[in-house]
């Protein structure tokens, strides 16, 4: 009888699990746990989650939407109609592009839903693809999944942390199947401007790759700045597709919907592959989404980027007061900040300098290793909370750099 193999070794757990990149993360929640067991208020400026609600007549039209009977069935994965036209009508109100809602968009299940499942759906195993460093943990880890080769662009902070695209060799355009980029950026809070983009869409023409364009943060840009969408570039539509998020712009966070917009081909693979996989998003937050919408084009909503802009200059300063000055970014959520003079002298990582923020100031940040390599001599701070308790964590970790200084 022909011999059978036999399992020597049983684990529950897929390999694959290991290239997601949470381990950082889960570490950073038992420090944080370890600090309110010790009786620490600990501020939490670590994950972007926003701090705040949606406007009232979100919440409104939400509340009225679940009351209906006739929200309750399976809603479509490709999103309502109603949803898709408003987002396609809003596309053209905020960057004058104009889309055809019933081919050139996705629902999703917020665009962590998307980034997580693109790859699957417009790439083989064994593909490559450009994805930038550092970057959103979803961005390697939907390529992990896939089975697909990340080709890393570094962001530096002599480029302004935007990639060099002309560093990007002839060969690695060559293996790419699409190029993945975010402006504004998480973590590192970098912006691009419309030429920019325009260069990227050529570069992506010539070498016939897919652009993927990450615009969660367009509503969160201070000083004047309107970040621009990559659609808005002529012949975009061609070869590119990007992703909206009602969680930053509209305090929606929890509610998990944004849509991808762009290339027909592309988001019909997005699309069948969601037709397998989930049902789409509950009939009535999309309906609230759509008056998040609305609302928005008739400008009766207080935008969030002012509400940001104040809270990166009060903390800012706090901060460069209290000795650890930063950059000042002009949009997102977020402080990309190298490691302060004194955690250098000893020779600290990022990951150290965290771990010792929450121990003895009890304010919790990001190792920038969490993001990537080039990460490393970075922390990511998120504007999480209200000016008061920015000023009070500043002065927190105002007190911890004096205290090692003058154990120096």
């Amino acid at each position: 009888m022909e011999e059978t193999s036999v399992k020597t070794e049983t684990t529950w757990r897929s390999r694959r699990l290991d290239a997601l990149g949470s381990a950082i993360f889960a570490e950073i929640a038992e420090w944080k746990a370890e600090a309110l067991r010790e009786g620490k208020d600990v501020i939490d400026l670590g994950i972007g989650s926003p701090d705040r609600p949606p406007a009232e007549v979100i919440r409104e039209a939400l509340g009225a939407e679940v009351l209906r009977a006739d929200r309750y069935g399976y809603p479509a994965s490709r999103g309502s109609s109603a949803f898709r036209g408003k987002a396609a009508e809003w596309m053209d109100w905020r960057f004058g592009v104009k889309l055809c809602a019933e081919q050139e968009i996705v629902a999703l299940m917020g665009s962590q839903d998307g980034l997580a499942h693109l790859a699957l759906a417009v790439t083989d195993p064994g593909d490559g693809a450009l994805v930038p460093d550092p970057g959103y943990p979803i961005y390697a880890a939907g390529l992990a999944v896939a089975g697909v080769e990340p080709i890393y662009i570094p962001l530096r902070a002599e480029n302004g942390f935007l990639p060099d695209l002309d560093a990007i060799s002839d060969e690695e355009w060559k293996r790419a199947r699409f190029i993945l980029l975010n402006f504004p950026s998480n973590p590192v809070a970098s912006v691009a401007e419309l030429p920019f983009l325009e260069k990227l869409v050529a570069l992506a023409k010539r070498h016939r790759v897919l652009v993927v364009h990450d615009l969660a943060y367009s509503e969160m840009a201070y000083d004047s700045f309107r970040p621009p969408s990559i659609l808005q570039v002529p012949g975009a539509l061609d070869i590119a597709v990007e992703f909206h998020s009602m969680s930053k712009s509209f305090n929606m966070a929890g509610c998990r919907i944004g849509f991808l917009a762009g290339n027909r081909e592309a988001i019909a693979a997005l699309r069948d592959l969601k037709a397998n996989l989930d049902y789409g998003v509950f009939e009535a937050v999309q309906q609230a989404a759509v008056a998040a919408l609305e609302a928005d084009m008739r400008q009766e909503l207080e935008p969030v980027g002012p509400v940001y802009e104040k809270r990166r200059d009060v903390f800012v300063r706090a901060l460069a007061e209290a000795g650890w000055g930063v950059p000042s970014p002009r949009a997102t959520m977020f402080i990309w900040a190298p490691l302060p003079s004194i955690a250098l002298s000893k020779g600290w990582s990022c990951r150290q300098i965290s771990r010792e923020m929450v121990k003895e100031a009890g304010v919790v940040v990001v190792p920038g290793e969490a993001f990537g390599e080039e990460g490393k001599g970075y922390v990511r701070i998120a504007l999480v909370e209200d000016e008061d308790r920015l000023l009070e964590a500043a002065g927190r970790i105002g007190r911890f750099l004096r205290k090692l200084e003058d154990e120096q």
